[in-house]
């Protein structure tokens, strides 16, 4: 028996989210259903991260148990043919919407989602008057001019251990505790009309960073104070937070499993 970790990249447009749903196509699903074709058995996988319909993956991570024949390492590059397979048959494109982009065995106590530490997110503003059709399923395209200084002061308030309730949307899992740790933030300069969000956190709650850049939007539009950040996490009072940014911007970039990954990685960050 072989547990087996696969590193998945994959474009989130016309997926109901990872998960799998009854009578809907996501991206689980579709690996599940391409693996079982290589591995010529059922296959299961765990993934780290539930991402929502709309959201875009450079860096999920999933583990699946199972004995087949194919070596691990050959696993990315059959089944990639099969994803690309299917995307030619309907359209003639080259790559599908979804990439297995490494696959290596860990221990058999090894699980994708419960033995990660932390995620990094990326989410992309397109702050442009101009329509883009290109671009409007991959960035939240924003009319108004944004005050991207302003919007990096209010960003640095996050950073901590701190009780995030509101951040959090309704309909979500009931939770413990909303207390997370945000280790590092970065808001880039404006280039090419292009604003990037990164985050860096040993967790997230349900549209937790959608919500933090739909404040941050706010702020740049002069809505909020970048100062009113502090009190209003300390409130913990979703009404007060900003707007629920849309799925398409967000990606999730990246996911860590040993602290000294997580540690380089918010390090990297602050350069």
């Amino acid at each position: 028996m072989k547990n087996v970790l696969l590193t998945i990249t994959y474009d989130g447009t016309d997926f109901c989210g990872w998960q799998k749903q009854p009578d809907q196509r996501s991206a689980q699903g579709e690996v599940e259903r391409v693996l079982s074709i290589v591995c010529a058995q059922p296959i299961q996988i765990n993934g780290t991260s539930r991402t929502d319909a709309g959201v875009h993956a450079y860096g999920q991570r999933a583990s699946f148990a199972a004995e087949f024949s194919i070596p691990t390492e050959k696993i990315p590059m059959v089944a990639n043919g099969i994803f690309a397979s299917a995307a030619s048959e309907k359209s003639r494109k080259a790559s599908g919407e979804i990439a297995i982009l490494a696959a290596e065995e860990v221990p058999s106590e090894f699980h994708a989602r419960f033995d990660a530490i932390g995620k990094k997110y990326i989410y992309k503003i397109l702050n442009s008057q101009r329509p883009d059709p290109f671009r409007r399923n991959y960035c939240y395209q924003v009319g108004r001019r944004l005050d991207v200084d302003a919007m990096r002061q209010a960003a640095s308030h996050v950073i901590g251990t701190k009780d995030f309730k509101c951040f959090q949307a309704a309909g979500g899992k009931v939770l413990e505790s909303t207390v997370r740790t945000i280790h590092s933030v970065r808001l880039g300069s404006l280039e090419n009309n292009e604003v990037k969000f990164e985050v860096i956190g040993d967790g997230f709650l349900y549209n937790m960073v959608r919500i933090i850049v739909g404040t941050l939007v706010d702020v740049g539009l002069g809505r909020k104070n970048p100062d009113a950040l502090p009190e209003i996490i300390k409130s913990k009072d979703r009404q007060l937070a900003g707007h629920t940014a849309p799925p398409q911007g967000l990606y999730l970039a990246e996911v860590f499993y040993g602290n000294e990954a997580l540690r380089n990685a918010a390090e990297a960050m602050k350069e």
